[in-house]
Parts: structure tokens; sequence; C-alpha cells
């Protein structure tokens, strides 16, 4: 770098530092995003051998839950190795009564105090120790999901080689309702290649995503579920990896989800997630950071990254602007990434960035109709994480659950129909 170039600005003190760090972490999650195109490990296939409880937390469901028990009925998977159970937690509908009706073990759980599907998941474990049929794992489900019909032998095969706990891959099942959906789906397929398949391949620990995900009744046991947080998946992630256990990855383990139909519902379920996040943030944050300096584990560096999103998040909201004020208005720092690599280089990191949506529609052949929504809708979708995390960041996170109302009540057969 030469300084002799430099005409020193106001905020140079602060934004030159910002800049290395802010190209640190471009670096970083371009490495990461890039070692998601191939699917470099393979796992091995293996009779059906673990016996599983299949788990589906609801809240008032009459509406969507019906298909999902059909659905869970005739996988692909031998009958006398999983159960599938219903927690109808603080139910005030047909919720219990359908479960029933669609052959699912129904327990029904009213605590006004404590509601959400952490708690809901904490009470239900303690009954299921005690059950006299045992189980090796625990696989939990949305109330609104749908599922391949050969995810159990996914999730078999990645606990026969080792695994302990298990993500699979979060689909849509309604990405071309509106634009939102799209939007919401788009965010998940490349989350799903670009940043978990890439962990599973780069050999870090991936992040439970709340729906289709696995846990070995022994480290259920031996470490407890105890995550209550507004991203109880994450949450548990986290704590497992403390524990010592890794979370892995299941790229053909499909779960399909429905995503918010309007803007309005997907600010608010994204608020309560980034809630969440944050509550994370402050309590792990600088443990993970102070484990992956003094072990020299990168496992661990990779979680307190993710540790540190919002931080990040709000960081660049920041940064940029005070990048529209020294833009248009007045010179406030110097920009100083042509003097630490070639602007070729900053071209690639973001035009990768800008192509990775339309790569893995193409890669994991998924719908093309929403790419319509990519140029102009997508961005919007993306960018207004930065206000919903700005907000959250500044706010208490201890706050009240509430309830997504899902109503996109669909057959498995109607998504194979629409791919």
């Amino acid at each position: 770098m030469n300084l002799q170039n430099f005409s020193y600005l106001p905020l140079d003190f602060i934004m030159i530092p910002c800049q290395i760090i802010l190209a640190l972490v471009a670096i970083y999650f371009f490495i990461l995003g890039i070692s998601g195109l191939v699917q470099v490990r393979i796992p091995n296939s293996y009779q059906p051998q673990k016996r599983f409880s299949v788990i589906i937390p609801a809240h008032n469901e009459e509406l969507v839950i019906g298909p999902l028990l059909d659905n869970l009925m005739v996988l692909d998977y031998p009958k006398e190795l999983y159960d599938v159970f219903v927690i109808a937690d603080n139910c005030n509908d047909s919720t219990a009564e359908l479960a029933r009706n669609h052959g699912a073990l129904v327990y029904e759980r009213t605590n006004l105090e404590q509601k959400g599907k952490g708690y809901a998941l904490d009470w239900f474990f303690t009954k299921l120790y005690n059950l006299p049929k045992k189980y090796d794992a625990v696989v939990i489900f949305d109330a609104d999901n749908l599922v391949h019909p050969q995810f159990l032998k996914h999730m078999n095969n990645r606990l026969c080689d080792g695994a302990k706990i298990v993500q699979g891959y979060i689909d849509a099942k309604n990405p071309q309702d509106t634009w939102v959906t799209a939007s919401f789906a788009m965010a998940f397929w490349v989350a799903n290649r670009m940043l978990q398949l890439a962990r599973y391949n780069l050999g870090l620990s991936n992040y439970l995503g709340g729906t289709g995900m696995t846990i070995s009744l022994d480290v259920l046991r031996e470490i407890g579920w105890g995550a209550t947080s507004l991203t109880e998946d994450l949450e548990f992630s986290l704590k497992a990896l403390l524990s010592g256990y890794k979370t892995t990855w299941a790229h053909e383990a499909i779960v399909y989800d429905e995503k918010p139909l309007t803007f309005k519902q997907a600010w608010k379920q994204r608020k309560r997630w980034a809630l969440g996040h944050v509550e994370l943030f402050r309590t792990y944050s600088f443990r993970f950071i102070k484990e992956a300096f003094c072990k020299k584990n990168i496992v661990l560096f990779d979680a307190s990254i993710l540790t540190l999103q919002p931080l990040l998040v709000v960081f660049m909201g920041l940064f940029t602007l005070v990048g529209f004020i020294d833009l248009f208005i007045i010179d406030l720092y110097t920009t100083i990434f042509k003097f630490i690599w070639p602007p070729l280089i900053w071209e690639l990191v973001s035009t990768l960035q800008i192509i990775y949506p339309f790569l893995v529609i193409w890669m994991d052949r998924l719908p093309r109709n929403v790419i319509k929504w990519m140029v102009f809708h997508y961005l919007i979708f993306v960018y207004s994480w930065v206000p919903i995390v700005f907000l959250s960041f500044f706010g208490s996170t201890r706050v009240s659950w509430s309830h997504t109302l899902h109503t996109r009540s669909i057959s498995y057969a109607d998504i194979t129909r629409q791919r």
C-alpha cells in the first residue's frame, strides 16, 4: 500500500480499519460460497436400521397438519422404525383431534407462561426418554411442512456414518405464490448450497434451521435441550458445538417449508429470528471467539463468525450510510480497496454474489419461474434484513413468542407436479 497516495480525511482513523475488516469478511464469505459449488463429500449408503421419533410441535395448525401427516405415514422407510408424534401446544382448535385421526401419537400441552417451540420440545423430550419404546434419534418438522419420501433414509445414512446432529435441505412448498415467497425461497436455496453445503464440504459445523433436523438421543440426553430462545435451533447448534458435537448437512434430505405470502408477514417472522440471533450474539459470541483463539480451531472460528453476524450487519449498514454521504455530499474518508487488492478481484467477488441465485437454481434444478423476481424484488428482500437486524440489535430480545399463521394446505403430490 502506498501511503503517499492518501489524502487523510476526518473519518480515516475509523473507516480505514473498518474497510480492512469488511474486506476480510468479504474474502471469507467468497471462499465459503465457492466451496458450495460442488458436493465434495458423498455419504455412504446403509440399510435402514436407526429408529426415529418424528416430532411435530404444533400450535393451532388444523389448516396444514393433515397433509404433512399423510405424507409422513408413507415415507420410504420401514414403518416399524419410526413413529410420528404431535405436540399439540396450547391449541384451541382441532389440531389434536385431526392429528389422531391421521395416525399420529398426540401429546397435549398447556402452559401459557412458557410459550413457543423451544419450551414445547423441552417438555416433550422428558416424556420421550421414559417411553418403553426406545429410539436412536429425534426428527423435528414444523406443522406446515412436507417431506421428501426418502428423508429418513438419508438421515439413517448420516447417523450410520457417525453424525450425531444433522440438518436437511430446507426447500419451499410455495415459492411461486408471490414475490415474497419467491424471495424467501431464494434466500434459503442460496444458504442451503453456499453456506450449508459449503460448510459441510470444508468439514466445518453446520447449523440447525428449525425444521428437517435430526438429533441423536444420546446427545440430547447428555447435553439436554434447554434451547428456549426465539431461535432455538441455532441455539442448540451452538450449545452442542461447545460440547464437542458438530452439526452435519444432508443435501439430499429435503423438507418443504411454507413461506410467508406478504412482506409484512415476512418482516414479522424475520424480526423474530433477528431478535433470537441478537440474543445468541450477546450470549455466545465472546465465548466462541475466546475458544477459537485459545484452541486455534477453525470450526470454532467459523462459528464465532456466525454468532457475530448481527453485529456485522449493523456494522455494514452504518458503513453503507456513511459511504453514501461520502459519495454524494462530502468526503469523509479514503476508500482503500483500490490499494489493497486489484479492482478486478473486487468485481469478481461482487459479481459472484449477484449470480449465486441463478447458479443455485440451475445446479439444484429448482423452479425457474422465480427468476422474474430476482432482479429487483429479491434485492429489496435481501437488503431489508439490514433495518430488521438494526432494530433488533438495539431492542429487547426477550419478547413474547408469536405464532406464524400457516394456510397453504397442499399435498406432496402437488409439489411434485409443480417441479
